[in-house]
């Protein structure tokens, strides 16, 4: 069964063209369905490209989805056309009286700032004390993984001597857990980032469990006590390129960025650099879809979620 998207997405023809099966308004209004409503708060400033990952990321079960777009209020990215946002986003008003079956919350590049000091952090905190009433199942990607543990349980952040980015090897800490279900032992996924949260700090939380490392990169995933909340530091939605296209930004700025580990052949630069991580992570999305949303959550989303 296809994601149902607005007409015009620009993801749309990107899609198709991979073959993934995506449906437009027009059609789904002729399908008897019930389809689960997922909201996506996009904090990246790259929007469009994102967008595209995560409904890739999506796209890989039986299930139809309905897909909104968030926006936050208090900042108005530019890097992203007006015209885009005004078509396909809401802002937090215009969606909270929505029950979704699922949310996710993206990374976005201000994770060397104090969480306080972001332009939107009030309007991001009423958002995550929204997804506790309103929302079955939350992902939290990158630093918004990192702001939601902080804002829900307290743990802190740590700034990196120097940015943790790379295609990483990581292990399960919690093989039988159904976020994992298919996975191998071990699996990569890239990581992007200047700060990190400590296994230690996660281990003193009795509400929180560790579920996936990286012996280079850290910890990877975390989960909630009841499955409401996850908690991911990587990037797997990534594309082949998307770390090449962030390295040589950084070079062009003149920031002197090292070169992203394990990533390109011989560390070559030169070379293009292979895609490893596709399958776990269309794993990851399928099973936070299938066990976590799809299977506990109440077929009326007009009842109070949890």
């Amino acid at each position: 069964m296809p994601i149902k998207i607005p007409d015009g997405l620009p993801a749309q023809s990107v899609l198709e063209n991979e073959h993934i099966f995506v449906m437009t308004e027009y059609r789904a209004l002729h399908q008897d369905i019930r389809p689960l409503k997922i909201g996506i708060l996009n904090l990246m400033p790259t929007k469009i490209t994102t967008e595209t990952q995560i409904l890739r990321s999506l796209s890989n079960t039986p299930l139809q989805i309905e897909v909104d777009f968030v926006g936050t209020s208090t900042y108005i990215g530019k890097n992203t056309p007006q015209e885009h946002l005004f078509e396909f986003y809401k802002n937090f008003d215009e969606i909270k009286h929505i029950n979704y079956d699922g949310f996710i919350i993206t990374g976005a590049p201000v994770e060397q700032m104090d969480y306080e000091q972001v332009d939107y952090w009030e309007e991001l905190c009423e958002i995550m004390e929204w997804t506790k009433t309103h929302v079955h199942s939350t992902l939290h990607i990158c630093w918004g993984a990192q702001a939601a543990l902080y804002y829900h349980y307290g743990i802190p952040k740590y700034p990196l001597e120097k940015k943790v980015s790379g295609v990483f090897l990581h292990r399960l800490l919690t093989p039988k857990a159904r976020l994992f279900h298919g996975f191998d032992s071990e699996f990569y996924a890239p990581h992007s980032r200047h700060t990190e949260v400590r296994a230690e700090d996660i281990a003193k939380c009795p509400e929180l469990r560790l579920m996936a490392v990286s012996d280079e990169a850290g910890v990877y995933a975390v989960g909630n006590s009841d499955d409401s909340r996850f908690f991911v530091m990587g990037h797997s939605e990534y594309d082949a390129e998307t770390l090449d296209t962030e390295y040589r930004r950084d070079l062009a700025k003149g920031l002197d960025p090292e070169i992203p580990r394990h990533y390109y052949p011989n560390d070559d630069p030169k070379q293009l650099p292979a895609l490893c991580w596709r399958a776990h992570s269309t794993l990851l999305y399928t099973n936070w879809l299938n066990y976590y949303v799809y299977q506990t959550t109440p077929f009326d989303i007009s009842r109070q979620i949890k």
